[in-house]
């Protein structure tokens, strides 16, 4: 497995993903500037946008690698040559899975990097009320990281069932606004905004909360932007949740991966 992910790996840094990576980064420059604009809260707007910006180009890269990685290697027919080998069609996955993860949190070390050094110039330019909770702004990318691999799973687990690339890449997207939304509206519909609807589609809207991801639980953006620190018990819950629903997803995506038959 390991001269898989080696393989992989070599073939992701050689699709230039790295070059993509550094150029989006370039828009971190910017931000001191934009941040200035605010007169009164120039460190918070930079720490913002620093981690609005992390999690953007996260999710592009969970949705184009995750969704492109597998079925590109189905589509030209890689996979025939690398499962003559010994390794199971369940080790291939994982592999593929792992070595997308590692560059997922390799890209997040070097963004979290950029977003320091930005933060920093803000905050030196203007210095802040309330001192830079920097530990916390390296949880909430942390946890950012976390989300982009649960969307990696479904994004495997949908190019496994997929002829084509549209289902991989426009349902991750979905999974994504859904999971973000999902707590929204469980709330409102069980505090008696949504007494008026139907219950057929409050019930639906209850087993798709359970179902789908609920992404609202990793975003820790307003703890690291204002310095309050975050009840860490409950983090060890969203960890917990993170390793038990993405070995769900992968455990289905494996099954179908075994059974899928390719010609």
């Amino acid at each position: 497995m390991f001269r898989l992910m080696l393989v992989t790996f070599k073939g992701i840094v050689r699709d230039r993903v790295l070059h993509g990576v550094g150029a989006l980064s370039l828009f971190f420059i910017l931000i001191p500037s934009i941040s200035s604009l605010s007169m009164r809260q120039v460190v918070e707007l930079s720490t913002t946008l620093s981690l609005s910006f992390i999690s953007l180009i996260l999710l592009v890269l969970a949705t184009l690698l995750g969704s492109t990685l597998l079925w590109k290697d189905m589509e030209r027919r890689y996979t025939f040559s690398v499962l003559s080998l010994p390794i199971g069609r369940a080790a291939y996955l994982l592999g593929k899975y792992l070595t997308v993860s590692l560059f997922v949190f390799i890209v997040s070390g070097i963004l979290t990097l950029a977003a320091v050094i930005v933060i920093n110039v803000s905050s030196g330019m203007y210095p802040p009320d309330r001192p830079v909770s920097w530990s916390f702004i390296v949880l909430c990318i942390l946890f950012d990281a976390m989300k982009s691999l649960i969307l990696i799973s479904f994004a495997f687990l949908f190019s496994t069932v997929s002829t084509s690339l549209f289902l991989p890449v426009f349902g991750t997207l979905a999974v994504y606004f859904a999971g973000n939304a999902s707590q929204q509206v469980y709330e409102y519909i069980t505090a008696g905004g949504g007494s008026q609807l139907p219950s057929i589609i409050k019930g639906a809207a209850t087993v798709l909360y359970y179902f789908l991801p609920n992404f609202s639980s990793f975003n820790l953006k307003t703890y690291a932007i204002y310095g309050v620190q975050p009840n860490f018990q409950s983090l060890w819950y969203v960890t917990a949740y993170f390793i038990v629903y993405t070995a769900i997803i992968l455990v289905c995506a494996s099954i179908i991966f075994c059974r899928k038959e390719m010609n």
